[in-house]
C-alpha cells in the first residue's frame, strides 16, 4: 500500500496508543507501541529510562503512526515534534509537506514555539530557493486552503540556512532554542532572519 511501512511480520505486534496510553482504534493517530520477543526488555540498570519507554510490555517507539482496517502501518511524524496549540496536535511534517509543494520553499523546518494564548503556536523557519522570496500572506493563504486552520504556521521566518547535524539532519531542537533564546541574530546559521507575518 502506498505510503504505508507495511505490516506487522511474525510474532511482533503493533498497538496505535494515545498520550495517556489507551489503545486507539484503527486509522487513529496515535504512539506506535510494539510487542514482541525480539524487542528488549529494557536499558540495563536504568530503571527510570526503562519505564518511560514502556506500557507494561509495549515499547513506545517514539513515532506517531496509524493503523488502518486492514493492518498496514504508517508512520506520520516523531512524537518530540508533536506541537500542541490551543488543545488540538499538529505534526509538523504534515505542513512541511505543504510547504515543499510551493517552488520557492528550498527547505522547511515547522517548530512549536512558547505562546501565552495557545501554549504552542506553530513556526515555519524556511530557507527560499536561490533568487525566489517567501512571501508569508501568500504561503498562509495557500496552506489555508490546504490544512486545517490551526495547522496554519502563525509566524513564517525567512532563514538563510538551518541548523544541521553531520549527516544532514535538520536539528529542530536546536533551531527551536535558537529562535526561543533570541539568538538567531547572532548565530551565522541563522543570519539575515525575516519574521515575515504574524496573526
Amino acid at each position: 500500500v502506498v505510503g504505508s511501512v507495511g505490516t506487522p511480520v511474525g510474532t511482533v505486534e503493533v498497538q496505535i496508543r494515545d498520550l495517556e496510553g489507551n489503545v486507539l482504534p484503527p486509522g487513529a493517530e496515535g504512539e506506535i507501541c510494539i510487542r514482541g520477543p525480539n524487542i528488549m526488555r529494557g536499558y540495563l540498570k536504568a530503571p527510570e529510562e526503562t519505564r518511560s519507554v514502556f506500557w507494561d510490555d509495549w515499547f513506545r517507539s517514539g513515532d506517531i503512526g496509524l493503523m488502518d482496517e486492514d493492518g498496514y502501518l504508517y508512520i506520520v511524524d516523531r512524537l518530540k515534534d508533536l506541537i500542541i496549540t490551543g488543545g488540538e496536535n499538529v505534526y509538523p511534517r504534515e505542513v512541511e509537506e505543504a510547504l515543499y509543494s510551493r517552488p520557492e520553499v528550498e527547505e522547511c523546518a515547522v517548530i512549536g514555539l512558547p505562546d501565552k494564548e495557545w501554549g504552542e503556536r506553530v513556526v515555519a523557519c524556511i530557507v527560499p530557493r536561490k533568487g525566489q522570496e517567501i512571501d508569508p500572506q501568500a504561503l498562509k493563504a495557500y496552506l489555508k486552503a490546504r490544512l486545517s486552520p490551526f495547522k496554519v504556521p502563525k509566524e513564517f521566518i525567512t532563514m538563510t540556512s538551518l541548523p544541521k547535524s553531520s549527516t544532514g539532519k535538520i536539528l529542530k531542537r536546536e533551531l527551536k532554542r535558537r529562535l526561543t533564546e533570541g539568538l538567531p541574530s547572532r548565530q551565522p546559521e541563522c543570519e539575515g532572519v525575516d519574521r515575515g507575518a504574524r496573526s
